[in-house]
């Protein structure tokens, strides 16, 4: 189909829809980033759940099944983030996102090398700081988004950043469908990011069972639950999460030791290469040692339902909008719905005369 709108965000990154499908760990792989470009929307490949040496593998791979643009998302706080920037850089890249904002440094690098710059905010002073810094754009992501998420939902959020900074703003948390981009459009957004609802497509490679727990989930089956590592983390209620919750400390801290010991083996990193890296996420916040050992090896809560299908023992990041989600199209038919959507509410919108 032909529908289409031109804005901000299709001319910085050169797509064809003002649609990004957001780097899930262990989601956004090769099959869905290259199924996300060829429908005409910014795929952006998650580099946090691969070592480095994967993270090369994983770009090539994407350039082998297409030509358009696509992005990796990074850790601006990893101890390797200037290793995978000179990876972007040497690939050809064209977009690197971050879930925390990047370094003025690091910003600057990848400026240097031409590649676009776009990290995640959820609040008007971050987008200020970042933009500051020189970013090309940001995704301001409201409490609706999935996994971790800030307390202001995202129709107070994007207008906002949108008066804070001239520079493009992508709204996320909250988005399925065409209504949800003209809504964002309104607001002066330059297109929507969309997480839970591409992971939701048949070019995922999440385990079928997986998928099913999220189909069979309504709006009140997500919850934020700050047990996983401290921060609020918008999720599905599982098993584990109940667990978590109801656990003494104690017993929460088995439970840790036995997840961090599972990462350990897989990774082959050292116990105190991982307290660090639990330590770097507690943002300020008080956490016990079990939190700081769940929030370092949160990679493996994550490949437990996202790879293994074991929803029992893993963790979902989920939107809000899991509960209004009832189908698994291609990504393709998605970005074709969604554009076809936004086209006819435009069109039926009434005239100004």
């Amino acid at each position: 189909m032909s529908h289409t709108i031109t804005t901000a965000l299709t001319e910085l990154v050169g797509v064809r829809h003002p649609i990004v499908q957001t780097g899930m760990g262990w989601v956004a792989g090769p099959r869905l980033v290259s199924a996300t470009a060829d429908a005409g929307a910014l795929g952006i490949l998650a580099s946090a759940t691969m070592t480095v040496e994967q993270l090369r593998s994983a770009v090539r791979e994407v350039k082998s099944r297409t030509d358009a643009p696509f992005g990796v998302n990074l850790r601006a706080e990893a101890g390797d983030a200037a290793e995978r920037v000179r990876i972007i850089i040497a690939e050809g890249v064209r977009v690197a996102s971050f879930a925390l904002a990047p370094s003025p440094q690091l910003i600057a690098r990848l400026k240097d090398a031409g590649v676009v710059v776009i990290p995640s905010v959820g609040a008007r002073r971050h987008a200020e700081k970042v933009a500051a810094w020189g970013v090309d754009a940001v995704v301001a992501q409201g409490s609706e988004g999935g996994g971790h998420t800030g307390s202001v939902a995202t129709a107070v959020l994007l207008p906002q950043v949108v008066d804070a900074v001239d520079i493009p703003v992508i709204a996320a948390g909250g988005y399925h469908d065409g209504r949800g981009l003209v809504a964002a459009l309104a607001y002066g957004a330059a297109g929507i990011a969309m997480g839970t609802r591409f992971l939701l497509t048949s070019d995922s490679t999440v385990p079928e069972t997986t998928k099913s727990r999220y189909l069979a989930a309504g709006v009140n089956d997500v919850t934020v639950t700050t047990e996983v590592d401290g921060l609020p983390h918008r999720m599905l209620r599982t098993e584990l999460v109940d667990a978590l919750e109801h656990s003494s400390r104690a017993a929460a801290l088995l439970q840790a030791v036995r997840h961090a010991a599972a990462f350990r083996k897989e990774s082959g990193i050292s116990w105190a290469r991982m307290v660090r890296d639990g330590l770097t996420m507690k943002h300020g916040k008080e956490l016990s040692w079990g939190q700081v050992l769940l929030a370092a090896n949160t990679p493996m809560l994550l490949k437990a339902a996202m790879v293994e299908g074991r929803t029992d023992l893993g963790i979902m990041p989920s939107g809000q909008v899991a509960g209004l989600i009832d189908d698994l199209p291609t990504c393709a038919e998605l970005v074709d719905r969604v554009m076809a959507e936004a086209d006819a509410i435009l069109r039926g919108l009434p005239s100004r005369g």
